[in-house]
């Protein structure tokens, strides 16, 4: 068997992980960046902006590094790590409320109630950056370890049914757009000009993903490249359903009531659901028009990418309505846990209907993007939300008990909050409000937030290129991780020296 047939072969044919495991993957990120925070404030200190190699390292090995190891050679303790890392963890935070400097005159009741009253900076909402830059280095993980043997084939995307980590990777993008999309901002509020000349405007938006789109279409069927045509079809692929998803959503909202688009992400759901279970289309999109897969024409030959809109499209939808909640204005610690309570709430929420769904019609498939797949991926969209938050407010909780209150890529305290604390040159030391300038530069999250569809394209391209020189499949465990390690760093490096010179490569 060629390579190609080979390397086609070692990502076809899976059934994916358990539900739990998923979210396992999602609360160790959450981890290692409440790890990350709590290592500037203790071990780097005031040191924290005098050396970009020196930052730009520890954020690689906590916060990528450490994420590569637990999807390869620690796959399997995944559970014991998780545990280990947040008893650690509580255990951390317990000492160091112990041996608090600020609040050390009062008992828990009154530190907590001074927490509660923290004021916080609402122009920036850290929790939904992260959920989004950690969606991307995930996927640039996961798609270049899915071609070597130290990544479980659990994790990789399932053929038809399944929960896969790699089946939430799309889907997760698609929400992630959506929660910071105009709509969710209630841009579209301001703006002067007609909801055609605003539709317009979304179809000039997107053209980067078409374009890239094409770019990606050439060079794989010029090159050969191996490609597993059960995931979008021979000539579709995730720009075009990026871009694709973004207009025909833009275009729904300026017809319906932004504010009710989870109603209106209900019912596309549910009529797909329908159509797939009462009319030949579920059998269409598995087996094609003649039942034997074949694919001739163009509905045919890329019959998932095109289906799987109307899922990617209530997943959209959803995404939306949790950005218009997420993004209003609050001001105190006491509002984000109540944000935190309603994440909980919906999460469990849609747990529980996906088990219905699951029982009353079929299994997660992200290969046709059912009813099961948009409950599936809103609810552990909300669930990454949540935990992101949650890591941030435990480090705002440190940083209330302990005077250290310059932690990138976690909330600002506003002064005004500050009242209490007695060092007053550390407060004046800081700025707030918004980071510090060269805080924000030395900061491996900032620089991937910054150029995302950058970091998204080289991590393509990369993969691309380690494919094209070399036998994956065969690789031993030592150079799969030297590969998978070079190859982050480079996609991390490559953004970290854009953002300390402060360059944005977006001309659109």
């Amino acid at each position: 068997m060629a390579e190609k047939e080979l390397k086609v072969e070692f990502i076809s044919n899976l059934s994916g992980t358990t539900l739990t495991e998923n979210l396992l993957g999602l609360i160790l990120s959450a981890l290692c960046i409440t790890y990350r925070g709590l290592i500037l404030m203790y071990f780097v200190g005031e040191s924290v902006t005098s050396s970009w190699k020196r930052l730009l390292l520890i954020d690689f090995f906590v916060l990528v590094a450490f994420l590569i190891l637990s999807c390869t050679v620690l796959a399997n303790v995944l559970h014991w790590l998780v545990l280990v890392l947040a008893v650690v963890l509580a255990l951390s935070v317990f000492k160091i409320y112990s041996q608090r400097k600020q609040h050390s005159h009062q008992q828990l009741k009154e530190v907590i109630k001074s927490f509660l009253e923290t004021n916080l900076d609402v122009n920036y909402i850290p929790f939904v950056t992260l959920f989004r830059v950690f969606i991307n280095i995930k996927t640039g993980i996961s798609i270049l370890a899915v071609d070597f043997p130290i990544f479980p084939r659990r994790y990789a995307k399932a053929e038809t049914y399944g929960t896969g980590i790699m089946d939430f990777g799309v889907a997760a993008f698609v929400f992630a757009n959506a929660v910071v999309s105009p709509e969710a901002r209630q841009k579209n509020k301001t703006i002067s000009y007609s909801k055609f000349s605003f539709v317009i405007k979304q179809i000039i938006a997107v053209w980067p993903l078409v374009f890239l789109g094409l770019v990606r279409l050439i060079s794989v069927k010029t090159v050969d490249y191996h490609e597993h045509v059960t995931e979008y079809g021979l000539h579709w692929n995730f720009f075009f359903t990026l871009a694709i998803v973004r207009v025909l959503s833009s275009f729904l909202l300026i017809l319906c009531p932004v504010r009710s688009s989870w109603i209106l992400s209900a019912s596309i759901a549910i009529c797909y659901q329908l159509l797939l279970e009462t009319t030949n289309l579920k059998q269409f999109i598995l087996h094609g028009s003649d039942g034997k897969g074949t694919r001739f024409g163009f509905i045919n030959a890329n019959r998932e990418g095109l289906f799987s809109l109307f899922g990617y499209i209530a997943i959209y939808m959803a995404g939306v309505q949790a950005g218009i909640y997420i993004m209003k204005k609050r001001t105190s610690v006491k509002d984000w846990i109540k944000v935190q309570g309603f994440l909980l709430m919906s999460f469990l929420i849609l747990w529980l209907l996906l088990h219905v769904s699951e029982a009353l019609t079929d299994p997660v498939s992200r290969r046709m993007a059912n009813l099961s797949f948009v409950l599936w991926t809103v609810g552990q969209s909300l669930f990454f939300l949540m935990i992101y938050l949650l890591a941030d407010l435990v480090l705002v909780f440190v940083k209330v008990i302990s005077g250290m209150v310059n932690v990138p890529s976690s909330w600002n305290i506003l002064p005004d909050s500050s009242e209490k604390i007695k060092d007053r040159k550390l407060l004046k030391s800081h700025s707030f409000g918004k980071l510090d300038k060269t805080t924000v530069h030395f900061c491996l999250i900032e620089a991937v937030s910054r150029n995302q569809l950058l970091f998204f394209l080289q991590s393509n391209i990369l993969t691309g290129l380690v494919n094209l020189t070399m036998d994956t499949i065969h690789s031993s465990t030592f150079i799969s991780l030297f590969v998978l390690l070079v190859y982050m760093f480079c996609n991390c490096i490559i953004v970290y020296i854009l953002h300390i010179n402060d360059i944005t490569l977006k001309f659109w």
